[in-house]
């Protein structure tokens, strides 16, 4: 990887960290609109017109998109430096845990359609497959913060 100045290198590997972290945020508030969107399917009166001002669908939908985006593209990256910075990846639970959360993630996405036809197995499936992100993505950012901490004793 010649065509990276050195002086780079070392910097690139705090992009992966700060874009996860951000991406958990993210999922956080992708699992609140998603509860309220939920929420409002079953209530009624004047609970009824208080949700759906708040565009929850909508808002969900758009920052799920950002999410699926943020972890492919996080994911990549992520190897990516650390492929150019060690000349290899270091295959362990971070990095396959990693791997899977971006497949349960556009696994997730992809139920969309699904759901927008009123199946409630897709429903179902898109609520358990983005609690387990949301689950992975916490152990995620716990093992994430124990390599950056290597990563900073080598600095």
């Amino acid at each position: 990887m010649d065509f990276i100045p050195e002086s780079i290198k070392p910097w690139l590997n705090f992009i992966h960290p700060l874009l996860m972290w951000g991406m958990l945020a993210i999922a956080i508030y992708a699992l609140y609109t998603g509860l309220k969107v939920r929420k409002l399917r079953s209530a009624t009166g004047e609970e009824k017109k208080e949700l759906a001002q708040g565009d929850f669908r909508s808002k969900h939908f758009k920052i799920g998109s950002l999410l699926l985006v943020g972890v492919v593209l996080g994911t990549i990256g992520g190897m990516s430096v650390t492929y150019i910075n060690n000349g290899k990846l270091f295959v362990g639970p971070h990095l396959l845990v990693g791997l899977s959360m971006m497949g349960l993630v556009a696994l997730s996405a992809s139920l969309a359609p699904l759901m927008q036809r009123g199946k409630d197995w897709a429903r179902y499936s898109h609520i358990s497959l983005n609690v387990a992100v949301v689950g992975l993505f916490a152990w995620q950012a716990v093992t994430g913060i124990n390599i950056l901490q290597r990563i900073l004793e080598d600095f």
